[in-house]
C-alpha cells in the first residue's frame, strides 16, 4: 500500500473522525494501539489519535477508538469506516464481525454488542429510571399531603395540632411541578440515548460503488492480564474480503 493516502481516503477518514466524535469523551486509563498485519494495511496517528487502514480487493475499511481513552474494564469502542472500492455492490452484516483475545496461546471470543443488545438494554435502564422516579414522585405526593399539618403550644401548656389549607395547596402544587419535571427529564433523557443509538452504532448496510459506511463498534471487554496488556483481533467481513485487525490494548504508557 502506499505510504500516502489518495483524496478519498482521506475523506472518508475526516467522516471517521467525525463519527468518533458522537462517541464524546471517556474517562478512564488505557489506550489502544494498532499493528499492521500486511502489507495492505497502514498505521497512522489521527489528531493524536492512533488509526488502522486496511485495503483489500473491493473494500478499505478504516478503523480508531471512538474516544482518546478506554475504561478499564468497560467495552473497547472503535468507530469503523467502509468504502466500497469495487463495481459491484457489497455487503457489511455486523453478525458477520469477528473478536478473539489472545491468552496464553489461547484464543478467547469477545462478543461484539450489536445495536439491537444497545437497544435493549437502554430500554432496561428506562424502565428502571421509570421505577425510581415513581418512588421519587410518590414520596413528593406523600410528603406534600402532609404539608398542611402543624403543631401548637400555648404559653399556659396547652399542645394541639392545626391545619392550613393554603399551605397544603401550596406544597401540592409545587410537588406536581416537581413530579412533572422529573417525568419529562426521563423521557427526554431516554429519547436522546436512543437517538444517539440509532446515529452513532454501525448496523447492517449494502454499500453501493464507491459508497461509504461507518458507525460504532461495540465489543464485549477483554478479561484483564497479569502484565497490564491485552491482545485481540477483530475481523470485519465485507462482501468476500476479510480485514483482520490487530489491537492492543493497555495503561496508558504501557
Amino acid at each position: 500500500m502506499n505510504a500516502g493516502l489518495g483524496g478519498d481516503q482521506m475523506r472518508i477518514l475526516a467522516i471517521v473522525a467525525l463519527c468518533a466524535a458522537l462517541g464524546g469523551c471517556v474517562t478512564g486509563g488505557e489506550t489502544v494501539s494498532f499493528r499492521a498485519s500486511n502489507p495492505q494495511q497502514q498505521t497512522m496517528m489521527r489528531d493524536g489519535q492512533p488509526a488502522l487502514v486496511s485495503r483489500q480487493k473491493t473494500s478499505l475499511v478504516l478503523v480508531r477508538p471512538a474516544s482518546r481513552q478506554l475504561k478499564s474494564n468497560g467495552r473497547p469502542v472503535f468507530v469503523v469506516g467502509i468504502n466500497n472500492l469495487g463495481k459491484q455492490p457489497v455487503e457489511f452484516r455486523v453478525g458477520q464481525v469477528e473478536a478473539f483475545q489472545h491468552v496464553a496461546g489461547s484464543d478467547f471470543e469477545m462478543k461484539i454488542v450489536t445495536y439491537e443488545m444497545l437497544v435493549q438494554e437502554e430500554n432496561n435502564r428506562q424502565i428502571a429510571a421509570a421505577i425510581l422516579t415513581g418512588i421519587a414522585g410518590a414520596a413528593n405526593a406523600y410528603s406534600a399531603s402532609q404539608a398542611g399539618y402543624g403543631h401548637y403550644a400555648t404559653p399556659n401548656g396547652r399542645t394541639g395540632t392545626f391545619y392550613s389549607p393554603t399551605a397544603a395547596a401550596i406544597a401540592q402544587n409545587n410537588a406536581a411541578v416537581q413530579n412533572e419535571a422529573m417525568v419529562a427529564a426521563t423521557v427526554e433523557s431516554g429519547q436522546r440515548n436512543m437517538a444517539v443509538l440509532e446515529q452513532s452504532v454501525i448496523k447492517d448496510n449494502t454499500l453501493m460503488p464507491g459508497e461509504w459506511y461507518g458507525g460504532q463498534l461495540h465489543i464485549a471487554p477483554p478479561t484483564d492480564q497479569a502484565d497490564g496488556q491485552k491482545t485481540y483481533t477483530i475481523v470485519i467481513t465485507v462482501g468476500s474480503d476479510r480485514h483482520v485487525i490487530e489491537v492492543a490494548q493497555g495503561a496508558t504508557g504501557t
